[in-house]
C-alpha cells in the first residue's frame, strides 16, 4: 500500500502524470454528460462544467510545451531523424497554437479567433501523431526480427535475455505510446474534419480515455 502511495505521489509530481490525471477527468465527464444529458438536464449541465473546466486547465497547464519538441530534437533526433524532425514539428505547431486558444476561450483573445486557432492546433497535432505512430511501428519490426533472431539462435546466454528483456519492455511501452497516438489523433481529426463518428461523445470519450490511461501507464513509475 505505502509504494503504491509512494508511485503516486512520484507520478503526481510530473507534469505528464497531472495533465493524464485532469484528461481522466475531461473525458469521464464528457461520457457522463452524454448518458445523461436527456434524463438528469441538472447533472448533464455539471458534467459538462466538469469537462470545460477540466480541458482549459490542462491548456493553461501546458504552456511552454511546445519547447519540449525543440529540446527533444537539439540533443538528439534519434534513428530516424526525418521522420523525428516531422513529428516533433508537428507537436510543436500543435501546442503552440493551443496557447492562443486557450487566450480565444477564456477571453484574452477574441473568441472569434477559437476556431481558427483549434483548427491549426488540430492539424499540427494530426501531423505529428503519424510520423510518431510510424517511428515506433519501425522500432516494433526491428525488435521483432532482433527477437526472432536471438530466440533463433543455438542458445540463449544471459546477455541474450537481457536483450529480449529490454525488446519485450520497450515494444509494450511503444504499444502505448501508439495507442494514445492513435486515439489522439481520431480526437484530431473530429476538429479538422467533423463528421458523425470522430464527433460522437462515445468516441472522444472512449479515445480521450484511452489516450489518458495509456499515458498513465506509460509514466507510472517502475
Amino acid at each position: 500500500m505505502n509504494d503504491t502511495v509512494d508511485k503516486l505521489v512520484i507520478f503526481l509530481a510530473k507534469r505528464d502524470g497531472i495533465d493524464k490525471l485532469v484528461k481522466t477527468f475531461q473525458y469521464v465527464s464528457k461520457l457522463l454528460h452524454w448518458h445523461v444529458q436527456t434524463t438528469h438536464p441538472a447533472a448533464a449541465a455539471r458534467a459538462k462544467n466538469w469537462e470545460l473546466a477540466s480541458g482549459i486547465s490542462r491548456k493553461a497547464f501546458r504552456s511552454g510545451r511546445f519547447l519540449t519538441g525543440f529540446n527533444a530534437l537539439r540533443r538528439s533526433p534519434g534513428p530516424f531523424p526525418a521522420l523525428a524532425v516531422l513529428s516533433n514539428a508537428g507537436e510543436m505547431v500543435y501546442f503552440f497554437f493551443d496557447h492562443f486558444l486557450w487566450l480565444a476561450r477564456i477571453g484574452v483573445l477574441d473568441a472569434k479567433l477559437a476556431k481558427t486557432m483549434s483548427f491549426i492546433s488540430a492539424f499540427g497535432e494530426a501531423f505529428g501523431y503519424v510520423f510518431f505512430v510510424a517511428i515506433d511501428w519501425i522500432v516494433i519490426r526491428e525488435g521483432v526480427r532482433e527477437e526472432r533472431r536471438i530466440v533463433g539462435g543455438e542458445g540463449i546466454d544471459d546477455e541474450g535475455r537481457l536483450k529480449l528483456k529490454k525488446i519485450r519492455v520497450d515494444r509494450v511501452m511503444r504499444v502505448m505510446a501508439m495507442a494514445a497516438n492513435l486515439a489522439d489523433l481520431i480526437i484530431a481529426l473530429a476538429e479538422i474534419e467533423p463528421n458523425p463518428f470522430c464527433c460522437h461523445a462515445i468516441t472522444l470519450g472512449i479515445c480521450g480515455l484511452v489516450s489518458a490511461w495509456a499515458g498513465w501507464y506509460r509514466n507510472w513509475p517502475s
